[in-house]
């Protein structure tokens, strides 16, 4: 049996290395890290990625499946669940780093399954819902840019896209600024600058983003 971690970023200019980092800060020993690295998981599933599909033949049963969460395994709530309850019937057990979760196939309690299986579909929603907020913030963003683009761009973010996404994703599921800070690496100042303004955050991005810095 083996322990796996599937890392994915979605730019070239992101870092895989903080994914392996996060796993074992809570506890979790890899044995093997397969990773995407500039790969959307919006217009591609995991089997469409270039590592990603090596997942496939190297997962047997007995072996779990690491990834920092579900997102990681794509942004489509169709190709989520479905590559969650694939893995599941090859009896491949599936862990989050964030949130603890664990989902088994194995389990032949007919409750249990329900739980289970609900929770899978609230995160693939989730992760999808979050997909499309970026991408609205992102719109909202640029736009905002786009007018006031004679203006200084001030300091540079501390954080991208995914990670902004990420500290409005905590902040509404009650997570306090320290503890996102942590969990992502950011200062409090930053996590609060975003919770309390995420257009101006998203905007900050795309003033950078358009200066090609």
């Amino acid at each position: 049996m083996a322990t796996i971690l599937y890392a994915r970023v979605s730019t070239a200019e992101q870092n895989l290395a903080h994914q392996r980092v996060q796993a074992e800060a809570a506890g979790i020993v890899i044995d093997d890290m397969v990773a995407d690295h500039g790969v959307s998981g919006v217009s591609t599933t995991l089997a469409e990625r270039p590592e990603g599909k090596r997942l496939y033949d190297m997962l047997r049963r007995g072996d779990v499946l690491v990834v920092r969460w579900v997102d990681r395994l794509g942004r489509n709530y169709q190709d989520v669940t479905d590559t969650i309850r694939h893995f599941m019937r090859k009896g491949v057990v599936i862990r989050t780093v964030i949130n603890g979760l664990t989902f088994d196939g194995a389990t032949t309690d007919p409750m249990q399954a329900a739980v289970r299986d609900a929770l899978i579909a609230f995160m693939a929603a989730t992760a999808q819902a979050q997909a499309e907020a970026t991408k609205e913030a992102q719109k909202a963003g640029i736009a905002a840019a786009r007018e006031s683009i004679t203006a200084y761009r001030g300091r540079k973010p501390s954080y991208d896209g995914e990670t902004l996404a990420q500290v409005l994703e905590r902040h509404r599921n009650g997570a306090g600024a320290l503890t996102i800070a942590k969990e992502l690496g950011l200062s409090r100042g930053a996590v609060r600058r975003i919770v309390e303004n995420p257009e101006a955050a998203q905007a900050a991005l795309a003033r950078w983003a358009k200066e090609g810095v």
